[in-house]
């Protein structure tokens, strides 16, 4: 259970030491093969990038891992990132709400780009781009720039590029800037998650040049690389595409997707079936094509219906084991859902940043584009998979599971317009210290109560950096929390601001410290990880009650923060948990909330925004309403 609890990691940008991790976007996109042609190679700082090892906890813990090799094994194993595919590839739990998250585009700006074929076109191309300005070593490494002035400029890169790569973080660091890990881009692309028994397995190979289209639960592949690495033409990808959404064949009977919404060790026995029964060379397309594009028969409802269908959809339109699916609905709405095992929001969100952009100021085709002659029934395979009674069986028995399991899953947002990032820095409050406290103010109206929260931080700063925790629930936001929801009444408005202030230093000491590999749980983490691997007895501390209430995280929250993003979301981490995706924007915050079945996202929200009322109500120096 323990190893769920910390599996969310969407990228979040501390508000003190190396600062945001959502990257502006970059200069230089364009359209033809590459996105941009950065003068400083991609991975220039990667080999200079300072080594994870979290805190000086270790020191004063008195266990029996205390030992001069145990100490080197753990240094090592903190600089690695195998613990953590570990963690992740030896989950057996479907990976489908469990892990898997989604991420949603705003619309094109230009609404007649929002045509469902000219949009799937357009990001295609742009996602080819990235691919090959990435492996080109042309996209701009990802730095963020304490003083832009300085760092982010040509003479400083013109410079930095003939600093040898052993020493180049230092010439960054010299000028305050601060290169991030980008170690997990190159699983971006051909990558999939294989299912095994006991641990799964990732598998890339670079060589592929088709794309993956699913469209009504069937499998198309074309080419969008040719023989020689350049990109296939933007109208035939927009013909091949046309084809594809042209075609009238009717839903399969047995949709094969279903199958990577199962159990990890059923979906291994039955994908062994699936390849000795034939479809071995179909799976191999599946697996090593660039990504997946799967393109939805119908538009979106509402922000309610994106998060359902982004999030899980019917299950028979999603290959969840890619490393993401590029979702595209009849109306053009487009969102990633991406496995977590590979990697983490950072790579995802600066993959989506450059797309959106790419795809909306140089698109590759307009609505008024012809898509080429050319005949797409011989460059478009469709892949039909042999299926005896033992995999029709397999496939409806997780159908079942995964019908029934969705039914479960109740999703809700707000927006509050009242204010955003802008308002609360001027009050000199952390954005997102005050969202954390609105969650924790909620679930003390709603249930008398606080509870352990969990909220994830990149520690992309680090080589092979993934993420830590953050603990926003502490004796500053429960004594807040009490004096809002409580007695209000008992509190001056001056008060209550002051308190609310103790609120944001604390908070934003909390994800300094875990930005910078301060925090304890990933500590933690590693000491367990190491004492089973050496056959030692855990610690005591790990059998205590406390400890195990603490990563029983009811509140599991993350938070993404980026100018092209509609909204993102997942589920929650335990069954009676609320999943919470929010942004504080400059002028609104949005709050995507999720929960099941015992646990109620509606009543949660009204708490949320209830909260956030009276949050800025003193900060204006206003009664707080009971």
């Amino acid at each position: 259970m323990v190893a769920r609890l910390l599996l969310r990691a969407w990228p979040r940008g501390p508000a003190v030491g190396p600062g945001p991790l959502c990257r502006p976007l970059s200069a230089g996109s364009g359209s033809g093969e590459y996105l941009q042609r950065s003068i400083v190679p991609t991975m220039h700082y990667q080999d200079s990038l300072p080594s994870f090892f979290p805190g000086c906890l270790f020191l004063n813990l008195k266990t029996p891992l205390r030992d001069t090799s145990v100490h080197r094994s753990l240094s090592w194993m903190m600089a690695s990132s195998g613990p953590w595919f570990d963690m992740y590839l030896s989950a057996r739990d479907s990976i489908v709400l469990n892990f898997n998250p989604f991420v949603a585009f705003i619309p094109d700006p230009k609404s007649e780009y929002n045509d469902q074929l000219t949009r799937a076109t357009n990001m295609t191309v742009s996602a080819i781009r990235f691919l090959k300005t990435l492996r080109a070593g042309l996209l701009e490494p990802e730095v963020f720039h304490l003083n832009p002035a300085k760092s982010d400029t040509d003479t400083f890169k013109r410079l930095i590029r003939f600093v040898p790569s052993s020493l180049s973080w230092y010439g960054a660091y010299l000028v305050n800037a601060y290169p991030l890990d980008m170690s997990q881009y190159f699983r971006l692309f051909n990558s999939t998650r294989l299912p095994k028994p006991i641990r799964d397995e990732l598998f890339t190979n670079e060589k592929a040049r088709h794309l993956l289209v699913l469209r009504k639960g069937h499998f198309y592949v074309f080419d969008v690389l040719d023989q020689d690495g350049n990109i296939v033409g933007a109208s035939e990808i927009q013909a091949h595409l046309k084809y594809i959404l042209s075609d009238s064949s009717p839903a399969p009977e047995f949709p094969l997707a279903y199958l990577t919404t199962e159990n990890r060790d059923v979906w291994a026995e039955l994908r062994q079936k699936l390849a000795s029964g034939g479809n071995e060379e179909s799976l191999r397309k599946v697996d090593s094509a660039v990504f997946c594009l799967c393109l939805d028969d119908f538009p979106i409802k509402d922000l309610v219906h994106l998060s359902h269908n982004m999030l899980h959809g019917d299950g028979a339109n999603r290959w969840f084991d890619k490393s993401f699916n590029l979702i595209i609905a009849k109306d053009g709405t487009a969102a990633i859902h991406f496995e977590h095992a590979w990697g983490d929001g950072v790579a995802v969100l600066r993959f989506l940043n450059e797309v959106f952009k790419d795809s909306t100021q140089a698109p590759a085709v307009t609505p008024q584009s012809q898509p080429a002659r050319t005949d797409s029934s011989v460059a478009v395979q469709k892949l039909n998979f042999k299926l005896n009674d033992a995999l029709k069986t397999g496939i409806s028995t997780a159908k079942e599971k995964f019908d029934a399991t969705v039914k479960t899953l109740t999703v809700d947002l707000i927006q509050f317009q009242r204010g955003g990032k802008e308002f609360l820095k001027k009050q000199k409050l952390s954005p997102d210290s005050v969202a954390q406290l609105a969650f924790q103010m909620a679930f003390l109206r709603q249930y008398g109560q606080t509870v352990a929260t969990y909220e994830s931080c990149s520690t992309a700063a680090f080589k092979h950096g993934r993420t830590e925790t953050i603990r926003p629930a502490s004796i500053f936001t429960k004594r807040c929390s009490q004096a809002f929801v409580r007695e209000p009444s008992k509190h001056s408005a001056g008060e209550l601001q002051q308190m609310m202030t103790e609120c944001s230093t604390y908070h934003s000491q909390l994800t300094k410290e875990a930005a910078m590999g301060q925090g304890f749980d990933r500590h933690l983490f590693a000491l367990r990880y190491l004492a089973a691997a050496k056959g030692i007895a855990l610690p005591e501390l790990y059998l205590d009650p406390a400890y195990g209430q603490i990563n029983h995280n009811i509140l599991s929250t993350s938070t993404l923060n980026s100018p092209v993003v509609n909204i993102g979301g997942f589920a929650p981490v335990v069954p009676d948990g609320f999943g919470i995706g929010y942004a504080v924007h400059d002028n609104w915050i949005g709050c995507n909330v999720s929960s099941y079945p015992g646990r109620n996202a509606r009543e949660f929200l009204q708490c949320v925004e209830k909260a956030l009322e009276d949050i800025f109500d003193a900060i204006e120096g206003k009664c707080i309403k009971t």
